[in-house]
Formats: C-alpha cells, structure tokens, sequence
C-alpha cells in the first residue's frame, strides 16, 4: 500500500457492528425507465442509477461487506495484509478509498497467483486478491447481485443466493424423470481463466449506467497476475479467487441460458457445468454441434471435447452424483465420487500412520461428516452401508497392524472375548486387509466398539 493511502483520516463507522445484519440478499424491484415502463433490455433491466457507486460505499454496505470477508477467511495478497489487520486499515484509511472509488480511480493491486492440483489431474489456478482488494470487491458484489441476480435464468443454480447444487441436481432428476432420457453434458474448456473482457464489458455496459462502477470491474479484470515475484497483465479471465468472479461468470453465462430458453430446451446449469436434456441421441447431437457454435461466436469460448458428451445421464456425472434410470429416476453417488471418497478414507486410515484408533477416528469423522452432509442427498442408501463396511474393515485392518506381533494378538483377542480355535487366528500369516474381514477379527471389534468410539456412520445404524 502507498504511503498517501495510509496518512488520511480517521473514521471508526467502517468496524463491525455488535448486531448481526441479515445475510440474505434484496430481491431488486423491476427497474424502470423514465416513462414509467419496465425496461425492455435484451440482457436484463438496466440499473439505472447514475449514482450506484455511492449506493456501493454506503454505511450499511461497508459493515456488511467486512464481515463477509472477514467470515470467508483466506490468505493474504501480494501485499502480505492479513483479515486480522484489515478493519484497522480501514479505519485510519477509508475517506482516502472512499474518495478514489467516487472519483472512479481506484487501483487494485495484482492478485497472487497460486496453482492447486485437480482430483481429475491437472491444475487449477487460483487468484488470490489483497484483503483490501477482496473487501472492494465484496462491496460491488452486494450491490450488483440485488438488481442482476434476478434477472438470470431459473435454471442456473451455481454461485447465486439461496441455491445449491442439491437444487440443481433435483431439477435435473425433474427433467430426467419426464422423459428427457439423453444429456448434452457441456463443459467449458478452462471457463474462468478464459472469459473474454471484451464481451463481458460490453454485457455489463447493458445493464450498468454508471461508468464508474464499469471502470472499477474493468480495472479488476486487468490488475495482473503475480507470480513468482513478476507481474504479469490480464487480458482474459475472471481469476477464481475473487468474490466478484462467480457474479460476473454469470453475466457471461446468462447469455447461454437465455439463448437455450429460446429455443425451449430444458437444461441445468452450474457455474460452467452445463446439461441439457433431450429425447434421443440425434437430437443431443444436434444440439451439442449447434452450442459449441453458439459458445465459440458469440461468446468466444471453447466447449472441452474430452470431458463434453451426448450420454444416458446413469452414464454421465453432475456435480459428483449420477442417477438410477428406471420407472423412477433416483439420484446416486457417481463411481467417480465414490473412488475419490476411498482415495481419502485409505489416507486416513493408512496403517503406518503411527495415531492410534481414537485419533484415526477423530480425523475420520470430520472427513465423513462434510462428505455425507454433501452426497447424503443420494437415493441410494445401501452405498452408504457399504462404505460404513469398507470403513469398519479399514479400522480393524489398522488395529490388527497396530497389535503387530502374534503373541500381543491372541492376547488382545482374548481379552475381547475370543477362545478356543478362533485364537489360531492370532498367528495367521495373512495380510491386515484379509484379517480385518476374518470371523474371529470381526466379532473382537464389533460395529458396536466402533459406535463407542465415536465413528460417524453414513448409512442407518446396524446391530453388532
């Protein structure tokens, strides 16, 4: 930060207030035009305030927006400014902000780059802004998602207040279940870093009066990327990072869920998953040719050819779940889930870990807790046992590891009731994973030993 932004005044009304703001957002009313008639604008009503930056840095607004920031956590930018020092900063140095925001010059700085590795392979690049940055851009996002989100499509799910994915993966039941037995399952080939600002501009100059709040989204866009110590400019991309990012994806993406609204396609949309449903495999063809058109024309995005596809939607995955194709269409856990799901449980649960059980069980469970309240939404209920099973067998394959000599095992089976012939298993020479499913194993750690241990158990609770 400059010397000049840290010699301004003092103004305390920016801390966060002891009362709670409610954190659900303001359905806009339609906006107007001058005669008195709902605008008719291609792309949304039009905001038609002159004046939406000094609706933006409003009281209300500025307390909102810090605990948002401060409620969302994150790492600092390129500027090393922590959330712990962020409402400090603003007091002594708001007027000074507030000044250049209403004069439509502020600066953001660059966004710190850094690169996490996908489940599917490869990576994926995150932008990570300054605190102060963040907090700026929290600001307009509170402001434009009252009046924009209510124009979007109801078939786009991702990234809005009040949806979720569950709502995006019952609608796609919804439409499966009426007959629409084929999907056009769409991905787009690195979305986020390839938005094109040209045309996302040109989206918001049709719905945004004041040129400063355009000035300020495109100064975002451009601030740079630094890596490695060296700075490089945007010329495409929305950086995954931002709180402004996923609102202005829509923006780009609304023109998609308009254009399949037009032409009455049912569809499901998810940030940059996109499905639509038909009849028959020609008519998903069809649809998929005449989109990657569409997409690549106007928009100028290109559609991933090895993740997109025309399938049986118990063939494709959305959103982690696939579904159970019969009279009634069920939602289920894709298999693609289901391996990653084991992925983590087998890191957990290694048997060199060297924690012993409670531990294990203690990392397991907050595992398992987000996992289930996630794919819990599921129809399918006897997967569920069967993971608590596989997990169960984990377990015992890690204490019987942990007794280690045979001489410790026939007395730990000894002490849990086990006698006679059942003991010879205490010298078998097979390996952890076959004797955490033996007879003699199994009735020593009982499922209900594990119960009282505190295990987190996905499926109905089961005796024993």
């Amino acid at each position: 930060m400059t010397g000049e932004q840290q010699k301004t005044n003092i103004d305390t009304s920016v801390g966060v207030r002891k009362s709670e703001a409610s954190t659900e957002p303001k359905r806009a009313e339609p906006v107007l035009t001058s005669d008195g008639t709902e605008n008719p604008a291609k792309h949304g009503p039009v905001i038609e305030q002159v004046h939406l930056i000094e609706e933006i840095i409003e009281e209300e607004n500025r307390q909102e927006a810090l605990k948002r920031v401060i409620r969302n956590k994150g790492s600092p930018g390129v500027d090393g400014m922590t959330l712990k020092e962020l409402p400090f900063y603003l007091q002594e140095n708001w007027k000074y902000i507030e000044e250049q925001l209403l004069q439509g010059i502020y600066k953001p700085s660059p966004v710190r780059q850094v690169e996490i590795p996908k489940p599917s392979g490869g990576i994926r690049k995150l932008g990570i802004p300054t605190v102060l940055d963040r907090y700026v851009q929290q600001l307009v996002l509170q402001v434009l998602q009252r009046y924009i989100d209510p124009t979007f499509s109801d078939s786009s799910f991702g990234f809005r207040p009040n949806r979720s994915a569950h709502q995006a993966i019952a609608r796609a039941q919804e439409h499966i279940q009426a007959g629409y037995r084929w999907v056009v399952d769409i991905d787009m080939e690195k979305f986020f870093d390839r938005v094109n600002h040209d045309v996302l501009m040109s989206l918001l100059a049709k719905r945004i009066r004041d040129k400063r709040v355009l000035k300020l989204i495109r100064a975002f866009l451009n601030s740079g990327v630094m890596s490695d110590g060296l700075t490089s400019l945007s010329t495409e991309g929305t950086p995954q990072g931002g709180p402004l990012s996923p609102l202005l994806s829509n923006v780009v993406l609304d023109v998609l869920d308009k254009e399949l609204e037009r032409r009455g396609h049912r569809f499901v949309r998810y940030a940059d998953d996109c499905n639509i449903y038909v009849k028959s495999e020609r008519a998903g063809s069809r649809v998929m040719e005449s989109i990657t058109r569409f997409l690549d024309k106007k928009l100028k995005l290109k559609v991933n050819e090895q993740k997109s596809a025309v399938g049986r939607p118990n063939a494709r995955k959305f959103l982690g779940f696939s579904f159970l194709v019969r009279d009634v269409v069920k939602r289920r856990i894709a298999p693609q889930s289901l391996s990653k799901f084991k992925s983590r449980v087998k890191a957990i649960t290694k048997r060199n870990r060297g924690w012993n059980l409670e531990y294990v069980i203690l990392d397991l469970n907050c595992y398992l807790r987000g996992w289930y309240g996630y794919f819990g939404f599921c129809e399918t209920p006897s997967v569920l046992t069967r993971m608590d099973g596989w997990i169960r067998r984990r377990l015992r394959s890690l204490v019987w590891k942990q007794w280690k000599t045979p001489r410790n095992r026939r007395k730990e089976l000894r002490s849990r009731g086990i006698s006679g012939k059942s003991l010879k298993s205490a010298s078998s020479g097979k390996g952890p994973w076959r004797m955490g499913s033996s007879p003699s194993v199994s009735h020593a750690l009982p499922n209900d030993y594990f119960r009282s241990l505190g295990l987190y158990e996905l499926g109905p609770p089961r005796s024993k």
